[in-house]
Formats: C-alpha cells, sequence, structure tokens
C-alpha cells in the first residue's frame, strides 16, 4: 500500500519556506500557551505510561464525553484517545476498509478519506455539495451512491472547508441510509462547538449503532500541537481493533497532551474558551464577510460554523495561481486554494488566528492582486 500525497499537502510542503506577513484563512482558533494550564498540572505527575489506560487518561474520554453531549447513549469505554482527529479518522478506516470496497464521500471536504481510499484499493463515491444552495449535502444524490457494496460513508459535521451544518434531520437520514446497506458512517467535527447559526449538532455515535464520531481539541480551542482527538463509536470491537492498529503506529498515549487536553475540557474552562473563540470568529466572519461582499472578484457562502470557508474567483482566476502569487513577494500573504479540496476555482478564507493572522494586511493585499491580474 502507498500513500499518495494529497494537494493540501503537497501544497503546505511546497510552502514551508515562505515567510508570509500575513493569513487569509488560518483555521484554528488563536491558540493559547502553556502557562494558561501550569496552575492545574501536577508537577509531581510521571510522564510514564505504565499502569494508566491504553484507550487514554480516563478523566479525559469522560470530558470527551461530556462536550460530545453522548452521556445518555455512550460511556467513557467507548471512546479512544488518539493523536488529533487525523489518527481517528485513520484507525477507523484501516480496519474496516479492504480492497475492492465502496467509499461515499463529499465534495468539498476532508481529503484524508480520498487518499486512504485510493491506497487502500478501494472504490470511491463523491456526493457533490450544492455550492448555489449554501453547500447543503443532497440527500437524494448521497442515497443514490450507497449500494449493497457500500463499506463506509465518511462525512464532516461541519463541512470542512465550507462550514455548512447537517441539522439532528440530515444526521438521522444520513444514519438510515447507512443502515439499510449495513455501512459504517464516521463524522468529523473538529470544528463542533463553533456553531454561528445553530446550536451544535448531535454526534452520530449517540444516534447510529455503526457511527463514529472524530473530534480533537485543534480548532476550537487552538490547541492543535497537542495532537491530541478522539474517536467514539459504541462498538466494542471497533474500538478494541482500533487500540490494536495503534499499538503499531503511535503505539501509546501522549500523557502530557492528554493531561493539558483533559485541563482544557473541564466544562468552566472549555466554556470561557468557546465563548472566546465564538466571539472573537463571529466579530471577524462579519467583517471578511464585508469585505468580500465588497470585492468585485471574489462571492462566498459563509459559513454556519467553524473558521474557514470557501470563496469562488471570479474571471477564470485558478486558486493555485493566485495562492501562489499571493505568497510570493510583494504580497507575503498565505492561504489554501480550492485545488486542496477539489475546487479549483475556489481558495479558502476564514477568520482564526487571533490579531498574529494579521489578516487586514492580508485582505488589503488580496485587494491589491485582485485589481492588477492579468
Amino acid at each position: 500500500m502507498k500513500v499518495e500525497i494529497h494537494t493540501l499537502f503537497q501544497y503546505l510542503l511546497d510552502t514551508t519556506q515562505a515567510e508570509p506577513e500575513a493569513f487569509v484563512g488560518f483555521s484554528l482558533a488563536e491558540s493559547p500557551v502553556l502557562g494558561d494550564f501550569l496552575e492545574d498540572l501536577d508537577p509531581t505527575m510521571s510522564l510514564d505510561w505504565n499502569q494508566k489506560s491504553f484507550r487514554g487518561l480516563p478523566d479525559l474520554r469522560q470530558r470527551v464525553i461530556d462536550q460530545a453531549g453522548l452521556g445518555g447513549s455512550c460511556s467513557a469505554d467507548d471512546v479512544l484517545i488518539t493523536a488529533g482527529a487525523a489518527e481517528a479518522n485513520y484507525l477507523a478506516f484501516m480496519q474496516l476498509v479492504e480492497p475492492g470496497d465502496e467509499i461515499v464521500t463529499e465534495l468539498p471536504g476532508w481529503p484524508q478519506t480520498e487518499v486512504l481510499a485510493k491506497a487502500r484499493g478501494a472504490n470511491v463515491k463523491l456526493v457533490t455539495r450544492n455550492e448555489d444552495d449554501g453547500w447543503a449535502l443532497p440527500m437524494d444524490q448521497l442515497a443514490g451512491l450507497v449500494t449493497d457494496k457500500t463499506r463506509l460513508i465518511f462525512l464532516t459535521n461541519p463541512n470542512n472547508p465550507t462550514g455548512k451544518l447537517l441539522t439532528p434531520d440530515e444526521l438521522h437520514e444520513i444514519a438510515q441510509i447507512a443502515d439499510k446497506v449495513g455501512a459504517w458512517l464516521i463524522i468529523d467535527e473538529v470544528y463542533a462547538g463553533l456553531e454561528w447559526r445553530a446550536t451544535r449538532a448531535p454526534s452520530i455515535a449517540g444516534i447510529y449503532e455503526r457511527g463514529i464520531t472524530t473530534g480533537s481539541v485543534s480548532k476550537a480551542l487552538g490547541l492543535q500541537g497537542l495532537r491530541t482527538g478522539w474517536l467514539i463509536c459504541r462498538d466494542e470491537t471497533l474500538v478494541m481493533d482500533a487500540v490494536i492498529l495503534r499499538e503499531n503506529s503511535s503505539e501509546i498515549m501522549n500523557v502530557m497532551g492528554e493531561a493539558i487536553a483533559e485541563i482544557a475540557l473541564r466544562p468552566d474552562r472549555l466554556d470561557r474558551a468557546l465563548a472566546k473563540a465564538r466571539g472573537d470568529g463571529l466579530a471577524t466572519l462579519k467583517h471578511l464577510d464585508s469585505y468580500i461582499a465588497s470585492e468585485p472578484k471574489l462571492s462566498w457562502h459563509p459559513p454556519e460554523a467553524g473558521l474557514i470557508g470557501l470563496a469562488k474567483l471570479a474571471g477564470g482566476i485558478d486558486g493555485e495561481d493566485f495562492a501562489k502569487r499571493l505568497l510570493a513577494p510583494p504580497y507575503k500573504t498565505f492561504l489554501l486554494p480550492g485545488s486542496a479540496y477539489g475546487m479549483p476555482d475556489h481558495i479558502r478564507v476564514g477568520v482564526g488566528g487571533g490579531q498574529a493572522a494579521n489578516l487586514n494586511l492580508g485582505l488589503a493585499r488580496m485587494t491589491d492582486l485582485l485589481a492588477n491580474w492579468t
């Protein structure tokens, strides 16, 4: 099995030597610093993993259940702590999918599953979100793509990268579509908690017996550097198989990352952190929305949740060409091209990163480039 690089990661690799002065489309909330957690950390805590659960710190696993609102349907034993949501997706995928299986996923969407499917020799079917309808997921198209050969459906909620939310009714309908053929259903929730127009949607692990919820502290809490995420599933065999598979990759728990994540997910701290991220994000989102409305060569559907969205470029401008020229002098501004998500005439824009992103500077430089585009 050879895993081919996907466009998003290739672009990041190609631009690692650049020194941008501004970021348009920063994808996570402003990050806290280690000092914010020192008062709650036990200086005598051992950094050894011995005598700890292979599934992750018990207190952290319970926090994960609580923050997802799954206390009535799932328990801490249904949680496996992972090296971010990406590892959670990987562990579930690699034990479920065999060569020749069919996978249904979304466009635009997080590209990891399509890459893994191709490496595994599985067949990928794409359900295309409707941009004219605010990036809605067409349920009739999804139902038509799912067959008796479908092993796995993979979606994101909020959608990554458009910020479109699936409603509770839609989640139940998707679960019914999956259940008709006995398919597994993974829904990645990395942006859950940052909803702008609705309350947080229910997690699929509490709705569907073959539902798998993945998430992390990376985006909404800005704790990407902890590399701490989770997989939630009520199927005991799947969780234990994921533990065994992880034993042959990242192997065992990240004690320090999990200890800090547990502190971050304590209800009082979580509420404060999400309130700040929502306040900062919503204010900046309104500013970005006004900017795009005033820019004749850009249009978008503002995200209903999360910190990023896709903006469409007018006049036949190629998103990758635009992103590369914007990163180069004299503009020195970073954003991701829409080709990273299979949308070549789009760019990813967003409101994360706080003051360090220098968003206003980046927007001014975007305006200059668009005005002088040839």
